[in-house]
């Protein structure tokens, strides 16, 4: 059984007053014990939140490749352990389109994070016209081929689909739609990884929220989800914590 995990990611959001809002997370993450549970705020409120919450798993929203160097405004993955992160979010879909992030890059950053000590969640989704041409499977196969750390393990690694074609067009992926594609997620991850293919969860992130959260969390091979706006309050992050843990 893949314990399910639900990941908020607070993007160019958050303040420290803000992080007064992780103290009720923590509280619902020790109560469902049976769901890993974790917050990625902006760099800047990482080190501030892990020693606010100290039992509540803090990640950040991307690292670098490399170790270090001359790469101006840029994170490593050491620097993000160093800050109390656990983990990190790399490839997400607003990253690959405005910083026009490759495959190559986000395995790359997958590769430095997990060589780091941090778990890597690796994020791929087809846009609109890429579904409406019939090319979604393909597109995402491609991406995950690119995309994941051959080293990668149950442990070390979780795949985020997020259908980037259903942000802010007013359309909704379907149960079905979401089942269909984790199903051919899982069948790559095990061409690609054998046996640790299974093991790897995969987080759906197309605007999970908490009416809709227990549908979408009991679709198979959807082991958790990766949580935007609804993760900025308590009020809307820990119903879906609590829906998570009756699956």
């Amino acid at each position: 059984m893949r314990r399910k995990l639900v990941a908020g990611n607070w993007k160019m959001n958050g303040s420290l007053a803000a992080l007064a809002e992780l103290d009720a997370i923590a509280a619902a993450a020790a109560e469902h014990g049976e769901v890993d549970v974790v917050v990625c705020p902006p760099f800047t409120l990482i080190a501030p939140a892990a020693a606010r919450t100290p039992a509540l798993p803090i990640g950040g929203q991307d690292c670098h490749g490399a170790a270090k160097g001359a790469h101006t405004g840029c994170i490593s993955a050491a620097m993000l352990v160093e800050a109390g992160a656990g983990l990190v979010i790399v490839g997400h879909s607003e990253r690959r389109a405005d910083q026009h992030e490759t495959d190559a890059q986000v395995r790359a950053k997958a590769e430095a994070a997990i060589g780091a000590g941090l778990r890597a969640i690796v994020c791929v989704g087809e846009t609109e016209a890429e579904r409406d041409a019939g090319k979604a499977v393909a597109i995402v196969d491609g991406q995950l081929d690119g995309s994941v750390p051959r080293a990668g393990t149950g442990e070390t690694l979780v795949v985020a689909y997020e259908p980037v074609w259903a942000i802010g067009t007013g359309r909704t992926p379907s149960v079905a739609d979401v089942a269909a594609m984790h199903g051919a997620i899982r069948r790559k991850l095990v061409a690609l990884l054998g046996g640790e293919g299974d093991k790897v969860r995969i987080l759906y992130g197309g605007s999970v929220k908490p009416d809709n959260a227990t549908e979408l969390l009991g679709v198979e091979d959807v082991d958790g989800a990766l949580v935007g706006g609804a993760s900025l309050t308590a009020a809307q992050f820990v119903p879906i914590v609590a829906a998570a843990a009756t699956l």
